[in-house]
């Protein structure tokens, strides 16, 4: 699963250290799904998605081979 998590940060202007503080996870955590090396829970990714305004979908998109 990929995701553009960096790209949304880029455009509201929020550090990772920013985003983990909303959504209550370390800033590794933010780092890790960005790098795409952890598949956050269901909660975690809607979480995230409604701090963007965004759907799940919008932010997270499985990849062919997932």
């Amino acid at each position: 699963m990929k995701n553009n998590i960096k790209v949304e940060r880029a455009i509201k202007n929020i550090t990772q250290e920013d985003l983990s503080k909303l959504i209550g996870v370390s800033r590794q955590t933010i780092n890790a799904m960005e790098l795409n090396k952890y598949v956050p829970s269901t909660v975690l990714s809607l979480k995230i998605a409604r701090i963007f305004g965004k759907h799940v979908e919008e932010i997270f998109f499985l990849e062919k081979n997932d």
